[in-house]
């Protein structure tokens, strides 16, 4: 009975090692061929692609020529990174199988042991079918080691995009702060805060005290030597446009008498036209009397201010000789470049960051205040997540391939004041600021979650699995609700005060154009041209409308009304009303992919680089 109990675990772990070692094969002949494959494919270099940039050279304004360009990169790194999720999926099957066979052969030959020997005659049949069995065996370890060496070698042209730097991107972050470059701060500031609100302290006022000495009697500590900087509230917020999408970064403007009728070929109440000196895919910034925008080459990084009233460049400020910044940037896909994100100011300060993983400040006069490097960004298109700032902090959505974060700094000093690591894959989306439940969060989107964390503390308060793929669009807030969206994936809208999905729906999805929400509508504009209106509280679709070419321009809520560019530069404003309205449509004559800032009477935009500033004549 005993003997027969070992002939069957015998013929077991026989099949199991048969079984086993067929799948090994079988995903090694796989692994081979791809191999094979992604080392003879670039998808950076495809023959294809050199004829079409050929073509494109001789014919520069040929829009459709670029279109083509667009979706034949779109589809080759689709295919590329398909590939290398093969061979790394491969290379973990193969070696699971490879543990099975292994346990499978050492079972069987410890069971067969048992077993009484047979006559000399099938002693030595015994033997010649072992030995075929250690050809096997062997042939097969070979095969397997080939399949290994072959998955591991596998060519990742995308490195070629890397960080310039060998040190890791955590080792960068961890080392930051004795590389900060601080000029005139002075010693650490007091914080005082004062509520101006009375709601639960969402809004209220921070005040920065920095200590300092009377004229003439230095180290007394006089107080009438005690600087004050007052951080604005959210009201003061609301009344520029101090980030991507405005007041929050949540898209929606309370700026009024927006220009509905120019047209940009003619000049028709356009009031004024400047060149920027450098280019950048980053949207105008505003506060007061000054915008702020960046631009960006293989050789320098800068800010520029401009006069909004009358286009003056006012200052240019170099965003050079930062400690731990790259001799060489990485590289970045054309359409990216090293500066896609846009400024974050609060009427203090602008903070600015690029592509290289430099992050400075600047006083309103051009003068440098901090500077750092946070870590090259391990990112095959390029950084491109937008600067948010609220009191004295300024908030970094660094999700990378290497690590995911979300990261305070200290505004005056640029000091790390905490860092959240995030369990999410990279993401080109930028951060929002919400006021939730009293309490203002820092909400942010990426593959899989939309998450929502303390603007205080870091700390994560919820977050819902609605998200997938390579996340551009940047979350929404609106009726007690978090949206967020992603081509080839969901629009999902998240209740943030238990993490709930509410609603889902597939049929309208945005590439790169953010959600924004008002009068209980939400708004999704995709890059195959069409705009969705959707109902935010339950998701039921009220209409769409086809405005022919994509959109990579967020839609923006200003002076009542839904503003939104397409990429040929063709302005269409929507009434909010939950039956399609278009109110009007205006020519700016140039490819628009920024999106536009607002003031009382004027629009500014950044496009065919220039910034034109729109307004009634």
């Amino acid at each position: 009975m005993i003997e027969m109990n070992i002939r069957n675990r015998l013929e077991l772990s026989r099949n199991a090692a048969m079984v086993s070692g067929i799948f090994c094969v079988a995903v090694a002949l796989l692994l081979l061929l791809n191999y094979w494959q992604v080392s003879r494919y670039d998808p950076l270099e495809s023959k294809a692609m050199e004829v079409l940039v050929q073509r494109l050279a001789e014919n520069p304004d040929d829009d459709a020529l670029k279109n083509d360009i667009r979706n034949l990169d779109l589809l080759a790194r689709k295919a590329y990174f398909n590939s290398r999720w093969q061979v790394t999926t491969g290379s973990y099957l193969l070696l699971f199988g490879a543990v099975v066979f292994a346990l499978a052969l050492r079972v069987y030959h410890s069971l067969k042991s048992k077993i009484e020997l047979p006559d000399q005659k099938q002693e030595n049949e015994l033997a010649s079918r072992l030995l075929a069995q250690r050809w096997v065996i062997l042939s097969g370890a070979g095969l397997l080691a080939l399949a290994l060496v072959a998955s591991l070698a596998s060519v990742d042209h995308l490195k070629s995009f890397g960080t310039g730097d060998s040190s890791p991107e955590g080792e960068a972050s961890v080392a930051a702060d004795p590389g900060i470059e601080v000029i005139e701060v002075g010693e650490e500031p007091v914080l005082v805060t004062a509520d101006t609100s009375g709601v639960n302290g969402a809004d209220t006022t921070q005040v920065a005290v920095l200590p300092g000495a009377a004229e003439g009697t230095p180290g007394t500590g006089d107080s009438s030597a005690v600087k004050e900087i007052v951080f604005p509230d959210a009201g003061q917020l609301r009344a520029n446009h101090p980030s991507f999408r405005g007041p929050m970064a949540n898209g929606v403007s309370g700026r009024s008498n927006i220009p509905l009728d120019f047209d940009g070929p003619s000049g028709k109440n356009i009031l004024w036209k400047v060149a920027v000196p450098l280019p950048g895919t980053n949207s105008p910034v505003m506060w007061g009397d000054r915008l702020f925008i960046t631009g960006a080459n293989a050789q320098k990084r800068e800010v520029y201010c401009f006069d909004r009233y009358g286009g003056k460049l006012l200052w240019t400020a170099p965003a050079d000789k930062i400690e731990g910044s790259p001799a060489t940037p990485p590289r970045t896909t054309e359409d990216t470049g090293l500066a896609a994100p846009s400024v974050t100011t609060d009427g203090i300060h602008v903070y600015a960051i690029f592509g290289t993983g430099d992050i400075l400040a600047l006083d309103y006069s051009g003068k440098r205040v901090w500077a750092r490097n946070l870590g090259v960004p391990d990112n095959h298109y390029g950084h491109s997540s937008s600067l948010v700032a609220w009191k004295n902090k300024v908030y970094v959505q660094y999700d990378t391939n290497k690590a995911k974060k979300l990261i305070a700094l200290d505004a005056l000093t640029g000091k790390t004041v905490w860092e959240t690591t995030r369990n999410v894959k990279i993401s080109w989306a930028s951060p929002i600021l919400a006021n939730i439940g009293g309490r203002m969060q820092v909400v942010l989107a990426a593959d899989p979650l939309l998450a929502g964390y303390d603007a205080e503390t870091g700390k994560e308060l919820w977050h819902a699995s609605a998200l997938a793929g390579e996340v551009g669009p940047s979350p929404a807030y609106g009726e007690g609700l978090v949206f967020g969206v992603n081509e080839y994936a969901s629009l999902a809208a998240v209740n943030p005060s238990n993490g709930q999905v509410v609603w889902k729906d597939d049929e309208y999805l945005s590439e790169v154009a953010s959600p924004v929400v008002a009068n209980g509508l939400l708004f999704i504009a995709t890059s195959y041209g069409v705009l969705a209106c959707y109902d935010a509280k339950n998701g039921e679709k009220l209409w769409e409308a086809d405005g022919g070419v994509g959109y990579y321009s967020s839609p923006v809520i200003a002076d009542g009304k839904l503003f939104l560019f397409n990429t040929d530069g063709l302005l269409q404003v929507f009434a909010l009303e939950r039956e399609m309205n278009l109110l009007a449509e205006a020519h700016l004559g140039t490819k628009v992919y920024t999106t536009p800032a607002f003031a009382n009477n004027r629009m500014f935009v950044r496009a065919g680089g220039n910034i034109y500033c729109i307004g009634i004549k």
